[in-house]
């Protein structure tokens, strides 16, 4: 009896404002007609509100009782203080390394590989290391050209021999953060328009251009003479051959063979080690076999090279589908393989995964790692980050919720705290998954959800935003191109990142927004998997748990003893993971994620605590990097010349 009461006193049955209503069948109370009251609306005026009665104000409904029955949503502030950067400790092991490249940020950029060789170097540096990055002297007529003017010659031109003839270059230099950004010069980097293609595909002579690249890059230590003042760190001379060459994706996939074949045989870079970095294996520098002798490549390594298509895709009967396949080459080559995440180095040696070199990459398996990225922390810093409506950090998130509303605003949806904004910042193609997000878009729209989609890429997809913008105008927003500024917006302002890529190396979406407090909803797939933490149905709402479990996962799971290693599993979690790549897997992780922004608001800014809790810096990936360096130099050459400069193991 006493918690009827309390139950009454709670929840008063509220007063009867409608009259006899019996010329409406009968009706004379609120319940009648599926329960929908009947508002009184003025003398005599009486009105039924059926649009009122929506699934939207169900929802609305139903999120106002969950805050009555939890109480009011956690508050801005959390008690939560940020974590203080990392310190690097100089290492008592200083190598000189070699960065290769077709792109680097913030000169050249189309995706994460830019930002990796833009960022890394300068970690290593801060741990003592001597760092050179190698990558092409673009004009493209944008706006980044103007970025190289900060170079200078080093009057160090080279005659490089590919192709049937020689070919000249020079090598442009620039210091920025201690790192030596070496750029070469030669006219075919400098084009209007892409750095790989146009609209018609890449260019022809993309073999030629990063032929020409590795060429360039194995002769810069050698012959770039850093004078008093001119090099990085107070370091003068040339790098010499005692270095560690780190060759990225097939554009630079030739250095390991070069090394291998053209300067190790005749006792140059004896000392040297090459790591093929993978960060995409889908591009792997494939051409028709007969251009094996424009690469400059002695003609007996020829096999590293070979590569043969099976019969389903070769162009015809009499194809026999040979080519060469540079990245096939490096991954022999090398000394040891590395790519962008563990997950990505355990599918890169399936049939999936592998895209046809899987058998090649199972034969170095015990030479195969993987580092996951980290992010720029100063590009990507809610609390300074000049493109966003608020600052905002893990210790007060009220800035977080003006930079939603915000973003609202700019979109044109309606401006509502308690509705979860979801977001999708990507390329419009297979590999990035939009399709599922085409597919499941009915079922979305069912959700009280506002979505926003910002990307360029197939028509058919850039169709499809456009569509759907026009058949939900109240909930879809879509953006067909790319901005930097909106891409920051979409990050701070949006509650749920989705991330339905088919496969993903590393990803870097999901870090970016898991420092702005975004959960991120992904495919269970490559470093998607290794970074995004499922949601713990089970953990307390604690902040404090969920600082903790954020410093445990920070560390090496080989290096977690005692608490730790209970830790890192009890906290809330960073997001959601869905395995199958379809509407019902997809959908379950939306709907799960909705319900809970709804209904538990206290354990939602128990995720985002985690999430912004966690060290996304390169600090510890550098580290790693550093350890695979260590382990190259340790173990003998892989390519090791025996009794004749020809032969090797």
């Amino acid at each position: 009896m006493a918690q009827e009461e309390r139950d009454r006193a709670n929840n008063p049955e509220p007063e009867s404002k409608t009259k006899d209503m019996s010329y409406l069948g009968g009706a004379s109370s609120k319940d009648a007609y599926l329960g929908m009251e009947l508002p009184y609306l003025g003398e005599g005026d009486v009105r039924v509100g059926f649009s009122e009665y929506d699934k939207m104000s169900a929802a609305r409904q139903r999120d106002a009782e969950a805050r009555a029955r939890k109480g009011q949503a956690a508050a801005a502030g959390t008690g939560v203080k940020p974590r203080p950067p990392p310190v690097f400790e100089k290492t008592e092991q200083p190598m000189s390394i070699v960065f290769v490249s077709s792109e680097v940020a913030p000169w050249s950029k189309t995706g994460g590989l830019a930002d990796v060789c833009g960022a890394l170097p300068r970690e290593l540096v801060k741990r003592g290391h001597r760092v050179m990055v190698v990558s092409p002297y673009y004009q493209t007529g944008k706006k980044e050209d103007t970025l190289f003017q900060g170079a200078f010659d080093t009057c160090s031109n080279k005659m490089l021999e590919c192709f049937g003839g020689l070919h000249e270059v020079g090598y442009m230099h620039q210091v920025k953060d201690g790192v030596d950004f070496v750029f070469v010069k030669h006219d075919s980097y400098e084009r209007i328009g892409e750095l790989y293609g146009d609209a018609e595909g890449g260019y022809g002579d993309n073999q030629f251009r990063f032929t020409l690249l590795s060429h360039a890059a194995c002769e810069a230590p050698l012959v770039i003479d850093f004078g008093e003042g001119a090099s990085a760190n107070g370091f003068t001379g040339t790098y010499g051959d005692d270095v560690v060459f780190v060759a990225n994706d097939w554009h630079a996939g030739l250095v390991p063979l070069l090394v291998a074949s053209k300067y190790r045989p005749y006792g140059t870079y004896k000392n040297a080690r090459t790591i093929a970095a993978i960060h995409n294996i889908l591009h792997q520098g494939v051409e028709p076999h007969v251009t094996f002798g424009n690469l400059g490549v002695p003609g007996e390594w020829y096999s590293c090279l070979e590569y043969q298509f099976p019969e389903h895709m070769r162009a015809h009967e009499l194809d026999l589908g040979l080519v060469v396949n540079i990245l096939k080459g490096a991954i022999a080559t090398s000394d040891r393989v590395l790519t962008v995440s563990e997950g990505y180095a355990r599918e890169i040696i399936t049939p999936l995964g592998g895209k046809g070199l899987e058998a090649m990459l199972e034969t170095r398996v015990h030479r195969l790692d993987g580092v996951v990225n980290g992010i720029d922390m100063d590009e990507w810093n809610p609390s300074g980050d000049e493109h966003i409506e608020a600052p905002f950090d893990v210790s007060d998130l009220s800035g977080k919720m003006e930079c939603k509303r915000a973003l609202q605003r700019e979109m044109g949806l309606e401006v509502r705290d308690d509705v979860p904004l979801l977001g999708f910042i990507g390329r419009l193609d297979w590999q990035k998954g939009p399709d599922l997000i085409r597919d499941s878009i009915a079922d979305m729209m069912n959700e009280d959800v506002q979505v926003i989609m910002l990307g360029s890429g197939l028509e058919e997809l850039e169709q499809f935003m456009q569509w759907a913008e026009s058949a939900y105008h109240d909930k879809f927003r879509g953006w067909v191109g790319f901005s930097v500024p909106m891409a920051h917006r979409i990050t701070a302002g949006c509650d749920i990142l989705l991330m339905p890529s088919r496969f993903e190396p590393c990803g870097l979406n999901q870090l970016y927004a898991m420092r702005y407090g975004t959960l991120p909803i992904a495919h269970a797939t490559g470093g998607l998997n290794d970074t995004v933490v499922r949601h713990n149905p089970y953990a307390e709402d604690d902040p404090d748990i969920a600082v903790a479990a954020a410093v445990a996962r920070d560390k090496d799971p080989n290096d977690r003893h005692g608490i730790q290693a209970e830790m890192a599993d009890l906290g809330p979690g960073t997001g959601w993971l869905f395995n199958e790549m379809n509407v019902g897997s997809f959908m379950y992780c939306v709907s799960n994620a909705c319900k809970l922004y709804h209904e538990n608001p206290r354990m939602w800014r128990a995720m985002q605590i985690q999430a912004m809790s966690q060290d996304l810096s390169w600090y510890h990936a550098a580290l790693k990097w550093e350890k695979v360096f260590e382990w190259a130099k340790i173990d003998p050459p892989h390519c090791e010349p025996v009794q004749h400069e020809q032969h090797w193991n």
